[in-house]
């Protein structure tokens, strides 16, 4: 039963390929989860925070003491995760000229943590998962102040970003779900034990509603602009992913630490883009409605370029083997 989980789970490009695939073609299967609310909050919202608290089941006081165990690589991740992604998002945006509303969701996207996808795709390009978990767990609690900050600076450019609000957002749907799971954990392992062997392939159907949602109800506003939008948002991953790579080599780290930066720095974490895009308090800061429905788009179609590149790149990656001379010293 768990291989079949995790056969499904390892799936999840296909799955997000095929879920934006229907919602494109039938929008109406999924306009609901952008519709509905639950005790005042969007359903988008706390979906994503059922994703979160999924990550904080999986989480124990251990997985946060390895994050002092290999300093150097998850400096350097971190450091490229919120250096290379927001820089590139925002010379995309002013390159591309793209309307306001798509500038400021692509640098939003830039400037989220990695998506815990990622972790998936390092796991298949038989490169270093424990820094992946890791780099992942350390971006998403960063972001919780550097996502509000840098998007606030570098979307500054385009509208009055409320770093506040955004903040507020953050702490919602990223901390409290996480610490939540990390608490049922401490307290309950036996059973969030049982709960985190389906969580994974939860936190992908999840995603791929969300992504689903706002990619069909956006149709037409990704037909009028897809030619400079479609391009940019590759350019930013296809960034994201080579200069990891390249820029993780040069401070000395072996092949299979590079590759993992390469993973964690490319894939961000699109379903909290598309949940905090697609916020409320964020739409007002639109004086233009129409720029505030386009903000959550680059998200949507990001979800899909992400996971196609990482998949390709650990099916190339899979079946290259990790020579003696790529690895460090004592690693040999």
């Amino acid at each position: 039963m768990q291989r079949l989980l995790d056969r499904a789970t390892g799936l999840f490009a296909v799955w997000t390929v095929l879920g934006v695939g229907w919602a494109w073609l039938v929008p109406a299967y999924f306009a609901w989860v952008s519709s509905t609310q639950i005790a005042g909050q969007s359903l988008i919202s706390v979906l994503l925070g059922i994703i979160m608290l999924g990550m904080g089941l999986t989480l124990g006081v251990d997985d946060f003491r390895r994050v002092l165990a290999m300093p150097r690589g998850l400096m350097t991740g971190v450091a490229l995760q919120f250096t290379v992604m927001p820089l590139a998002g925002i010379a995309l945006a002013l390159a591309f000229g793209l309307e306001s509303g798509l500038a400021v969701g692509l640098v939003l996207v830039a400037c989220c943590p990695g998506g815990t996808a990622s972790n998936v795709v390092t796991f298949l390009a038989r490169a270093n998962l424990a820094l992946s978990v890791t780099m992942t767990l350390a971006s998403t609690m960063l972001a919780i102040l550097l996502t509000p900050l840098l998007t606030g600076w570098l979307g500054g450019v385009f509208i009055e970003i409320d770093r506040w609000s955004l903040f507020r957002s953050m702490v919602a749907v990223v901390l409290i779900p996480v610490v939540l799971g990390v608490a049922l954990n401490t307290v309950m392992p036996r059973l969030t034990r049982q709960v985190a062997r389906v969580s994974p392939l939860i936190s992908v159907l999840v995603i791929v509603l969300i992504v689903g949602s706002i990619a069909g109800n956006s149709r037409d506003l990704i037909l009028a602009h897809a030619g400079s939008l479609l391009v940019a948002i590759f350019a930013l991953h296809a960034t994201g992913f080579s200069l990891g790579y390249v820029l993780s080599g040069l401070t000395g780290l072996d092949l299979p630490e590079r590759r993992t930066i390469s993973i964690e720095v490319g894939m961000q974490n699109s379903g909290l883009g598309a949940s905090l895009a697609a916020n409320p308090s964020f739409a007002a800061q639109f004086a233009d409605p129409m720029q505030a429905a386009l903000a959550p788009v680059p998200a949507a179609i990001s979800a899909v370029y992400h996971v196609v590149i990482g998949s390709l790149l650990a099916a190339v990656w899979s079946r290259q083997e990790v020579r003696p001379s790529d690895l460090p010293p004592d690693a040999t």
